[in-house]
């Protein structure tokens, strides 16, 4: 079944040069009744009935339609009250169904979700990015803040920017003291929280427009956007670059404020963390 939708996926069929996008849920393991609180969605099922899989197919956009397959009991439609295709929703759906999900979006891409990780196909090959939890660990060692806001930044700052290319500085304060001296340059943003699936949305569509800094708090929402980070000459002196301006500037600044923890992401894709001016982990593309 999975070879069938990874084929469907990448070739599907063309009416009228219309590629149309589609989505499956495979072999879900776990019970219906947790699938709405942990997916935060309201989710409608249907069964199938007799509808030939290239009828059914047509139904599923892969964004809030899906078909859910399996290889011993009934198929099913699956719809949910919001689009949820992006790939940081892939990865809760397939964690929440305890499934592998194959999307091809409606922009071309094709993903493959599961409990290795994220499968994307780039045009000529696979790029396989390993499941955030096997290294966000290193967020919540030695840190005072919430080890799931922790994850949930990590998180969005992989499936959610790096994904789709787009550069950020997410920084994390979970002290309620002031922090380093910065330059805000941009008005007092709405309250979005981190562990809000429904507040990712415009945060990501926001971090694509500013340079700077989003400055989250204990909670994981959103405090300051768009402020230049300056760092001490101290930190200047002793910290050494990383890679280009805006990994030297999280770094630095994870220097000058102790207990802040900071992601960096580049436009191309790698993300990385850094406290106290170190480097705690990277994406596999960071080297």
């Amino acid at each position: 079944m999975l070879l069938e939708e990874i084929d469907q996926a990448l070739r599907p069929p063309v009416h009228e040069r219309r590629i149309p996008s589609g989505g499956t849920i495979l072999e879900p393991a776990t019970g219906p009744a947790t699938w709405e609180s942990g997916t935060q969605l309201r989710i409608t099922r249907g069964p199938l009935g007799g509808q030939p899989l290239p009828d059914a197919r047509r139904f599923a956009d892969g964004l809030s339609s899906w078909l859910l397959r399996r290889s011993q009991g009934a198929n099913e439609w699956i719809v949910f009250d919001r689009p949820a295709g992006s790939e940081r929703d892939l990865v809760v759906l397939a964690a929440v169904f305890g499934a592998t999900v194959v999307q091809r979006h409606p922009s071309g891409s094709v993903r493959v979700v599961g409990p290795f990780g994220v499968l994307r196909w780039e045009g000529f090959a696979w790029h396989h990015e390993p499941p955030v939890n096997g290294w966000a660990w290193a967020l919540t060692a030695g840190s005072d803040g919430d080890p799931d806001v922790l994850e949930a930044l990590l998180a969005f700052a992989v499936h959610d920017l790096g994904s789709l290319g787009v550069g950020a500085l997410l920084v994390y304060r979970p002290g309620a003291e002031p922090g380093p001296p910065v330059e805000e340059r941009l008005p007092t943003p709405p309250p979005l929280r981190i562990r809000q699936a429904s507040h990712l949305a415009p945060l990501r569509h926001a971090l694509a427009q500013v340079d700077g800094a989003a400055v989250f708090d204990a909670g994981g929402t959103l405090r300051r956007l768009g402020v230049r980070l300056v760092p001490s000459r101290t930190a200047e002196e002793i910290v050494q670059p990383l890679g280009g301006t805006r990994h030297t500037s999280g770094r630095r600044y994870s220097h000058d404020d102790p207990s802040a923890t900071v992601i960096a992401v580049s436009e191309d894709g790698p993300v990385s963390v850094f406290r106290h001016g170190a480097v705690l982990g990277r994406t596999p593309d960071g080297g």
